[in-house]
């Protein structure tokens, strides 16, 4: 691929990755729930996720993913409802007053975080979609093997994303210091986290393949 190629890849993959998307809003969620190192292993999750897609569309399993009507809808439905059910459970623990005191809240385990992280990214047929409509986009079939170049750009966007998602991750812990604490405050944080989870799974049963 040509140097050039790749610098313009970089700088429209960077443009993108400013805005946030449900992969940041997830983060954040994480971290506003447990902290900045809950926050930063859902980073690496949701990276091992996006790794996966960019394999899946290296070798093609995205394009029939895409073009499989079927498929789309039980990958987009399970991912749907997993992240409702975190949304769920999220708020009925705030709801009840068990996660009421931060300090004292149970914590899950950072392993457990990390593979709930990735799943929720690999369930994500819109990541498929989006890495098989943008990528294409910078390759080029005389520039040697198309798959070489899917998983080149595929690693590219995954650092970008991780350095950014990072950030977000660390941005929302520090909020979550402002009003940790806060028995009220703590139920507040706990059904901001309850909702956003819902809502991500509401935006992924709607999610269509025709559209990014």
């Amino acid at each position: 691929m040509a140097f050039s190629t790749i610098w313009l890849f970089i700088i429209a993959a960077a443009t993108l990755l400013i805005i946030p998307g449900p992969a940041v809003f997830y983060i954040m969620a994480r971290s506003i729930d447990q902290g900045k190192k809950a926050g930063l292993v859902s980073v690496l999750g949701v990276s091992l996720g996006g790794s996966v897609h960019v394999l899946a569309g290296a070798i093609g399993v995205s394009a029939i993913l895409m073009t499989s009507a079927t498929a789309f809808t039980v990958v987009k439905y399970l991912g749907a409802a997993y992240l409702i059910y975190l949304g769920c459970k999220t708020l009925f623990s705030a709801a009840d007053g068990t996660t009421s005191d931060i300090p004292k809240a149970p914590r899950k385990k950072l392993i457990k975080i990390f593979y709930e992280s990735a799943l929720v990214e690999v369930l994500n047929p819109k990541t498929a979609l989006f890495f098989l409509a943008f990528f294409p986009q910078f390759i080029s079939p005389s520039a040697g093997s198309v798959s070489v170049q899917f998983l080149l750009l595929g690693t590219i966007f995954i650092i970008l994303a991780f350095i950014s998602d990072g950030l977000y991750a660390v941005l929302a812990a520090s909020i979550r210091k402002r009003i940790v604490g806060s028995k009220a405050s703590a139920k507040l944080m706990n059904r901001i986290t309850g909702y956003f989870y819902i809502a991500l799974g509401v935006f992924s049963a709607f999610a269509s393949p025709t559209k990014t």
